[in-house]
């Protein structure tokens, strides 16, 4: 009987062991803390518009804020522009957040709230998301939808999609 007991309890304590095992790695692969010591920097200039005759004309700011931080400490500023052939563009300057999984830049309808009331409100309304954030320093511009109304999306958001937060947001101030 006695040996018995020990094959079990050697057979439950392996189970337990490769269980836990198991969840440490699922946890690791869904929260990927690396991220939090890994900086991606992006230095993306201004895109110019060569195949236009207004070419050498400058781009027109529509819109303009500044982040703030929610989830993690964010700062930088967010300009909407018009380009010469009509394109207009979301530039993130100066952009610093931390890195994490599935971050977004999205443009919402939702108010940008200070503090902990604002970390989740930006995907309850309509939003848009312009895809994945290509770093979390620097700057970088990201297309706008040709049908995007800028009265009705007011806000922009680092947001981290796996867990539903924004990292930081700015409410956007027609020019």
């Amino acid at each position: 009987m006695g040996r018995i007991r020990r094959l079990m309890s050697k057979r439950v304590v392996i189970g337990v062991l490769v269980a836990g095992l198991v969840a440490v790695g699922a946890g690791v692969v869904w929260f990927q803390p690396w991220k939090l010591w890994v900086d991606e920097t992006v230095r993306e200039a201004l895109p110019a518009v060569t195949d236009s005759p207004a070419a050498g004309a400058a781009a027109r700011t529509l819109a303009s804020g500044e982040l703030i931080s929610h989830e993690h400490a964010t700062s930088g500023s967010v300009r909407i522009l018009r380009l010469a052939d009509g394109t207009r563009v979301l530039r993130l300057e100066n952009l610093d957040t931390s890195n994490g999984p599935d971050l977004r830049v999205l443009v919402a309808d939702a108010p940008v709230k200070k503090g902990t009331a604002g970390w989740r409100v930006f995907d309850d309304g309509a939003h848009v998301s312009l895809g994945k954030l290509k770093g979390n320093k620097g700057d970088q511009n990201y297309v706008l939808p040709a049908g995007l109304d800028l009265d009705r999306y007011t806000s922009v958001s680092i947001w981290c999609d796996r867990f539903d937060v924004s990292f930081g947001a700015a409410a956007l101030s027609r020019a």
